[in-house]
């Protein structure tokens, strides 16, 4: 497994430190929506600046309630409301269906019945290795919506589909940058905006290409001349 090691310490340079046992202080008003999920049953969780949403047991429940101020608890912070609890713990999570880690973990009472999933900031993988992405966009084209293009990371190898051809071929991590082997691929023509955006992907996957996330779910590769390609992790 190749470990992105690198990036971890990148994530963390830009983090204030917060003394051991202590949790940082929980905003007042959060400026935006959190969010926070489970599954079995599956349930969602909405945190605004004025209220509460949760919607549990596959959309069975349904909670709205305004949103009391958080008191602080070790790691984390909790909301407590006559029908809903919230405690939100500082803590890695996985969603345990995607593989996806999120920067917190959350449970969740509601009416008398608890349960427990993941919320916050979705965390970049740590290995690329079996993880699955759509491609999104090419240079300045997005990618076409009747020709599904993916990048996938298994074994050592990366393989997919430029949305014309299939492709494959050995890969290799090193800090923030992707090494890729020689890239075999079918040879079946397409109609030209197909062939379009396979040369513009080809043309980047070609030697060591820059390697960047963003938001935890959004992977950036960046080939010679600057070229970047834009893709989205897959459930």
């Amino acid at each position: 497994m190749k470990k992105l090691l690198p990036l971890t310490l990148v994530l963390l340079a830009g983090c204030a430190v917060i003394p051991k046992g202590e949790a940082p202080p929980p905003s007042s008003q959060p400026s935006s929506t959190y969010t926070a999920l489970g599954t079995e049953p599956g349930w969602t969780l909405k945190v605004t600046p004025g209220r509460l949403y949760y919607d549990g047991d596959y959309g069975k429940t349904k909670i709205d309630v305004p949103r009391p101020e958080p008191r602080t608890t070790f790691n984390g912070h909790r909301y407590e409301t006559a029908r809903l609890t919230v405690d939100v713990t500082h803590s890695q999570c996985s969603d345990g269906m995607s593989d996806r880690l999120y920067e917190d973990s959350v449970t969740v009472t509601a009416d008398g019945r608890t349960v427990k999933g993941c919320g916050g900031a979705i965390l970049s993988p740590q290995t690329l290795e079996g993880t699955d992405w759509m491609i999104l966009r090419v240079g300045n084209m997005d990618a076409l919506s009747d020709r599904p293009a993916n990048i996938a990371f298994a074994d050592g190898r990366i393989s997919g589909t430029s949305g014309c051809n299939r492709f494959s071929g050995p890969y290799d991590v090193n800090t923030t940058a992707l090494t890729l082997g020689p890239i075999a691929a079918t040879k079946m023509g397409c109609p030209g905006t197909a062939m379009d955006q396979e040369r513009a992907v080809f043309a980047i996957l070609t030697g060591t290409i820059g390697m960047t996330f963003r938001n935890g779910d959004t992977l950036i590769l960046t080939g010679s001349g600057g070229r970047t390609m834009v893709l989205k992790r897959k459930v």
